[in-house]
């Protein structure tokens, strides 16, 4: 059975490269959200196995909606994106419950392995 990802970034040239990257993997890219408040809606909505989440996003950053996420679903997984440089960020997100992280700009390689190592 395919998975479902919920693609969150408020770059539209980020989703559509992670987009590619999850289709050609094998992965259903079920939705897409701009930010934290539309990612929360979209999630009730489209019930993803996985979400990749920015951290720094208008509205409501990353590590906010992971949080809200982990209340509404306390199995949700979710794999945080963010740039060089954010490591106290980063370090963050997953004592807030991030399965892992992966790092801008994308590579290949390294997105599908992380999914995999968190949806095993």
């Amino acid at each position: 059975m395919t998975k479902k990802i919920l693609i969150v970034d408020d770059a539209a040239f980020m989703r559509m490269m992670l987009k590619d990257i999850l289709s050609k993997g094998g992965y259903e890219v079920v939705g897409e959200a701009e930010n934290g408040k539309i990612a929360i809606d979209k999630y009730k909505k489209l019930k993803p196995d996985l979400v990749t989440m920015d951290i720094t996003m208008p509205e409501m950053d990353g590590i906010q909606a992971m949080k809200q996420l982990k209340i509404i679903d306390p199995k949700a997984i979710v794999l945080m994106c963010s740039a060089m440089g954010q490591e106290g960020m980063v370090i963050e997100s997953i004592q807030a419950g991030a399965r892992d992280f992966i790092v801008k700009p994308f590579q290949k390689e390294r997105v599908l392995q992380a999914i995999k190592n968190v949806l095993n």
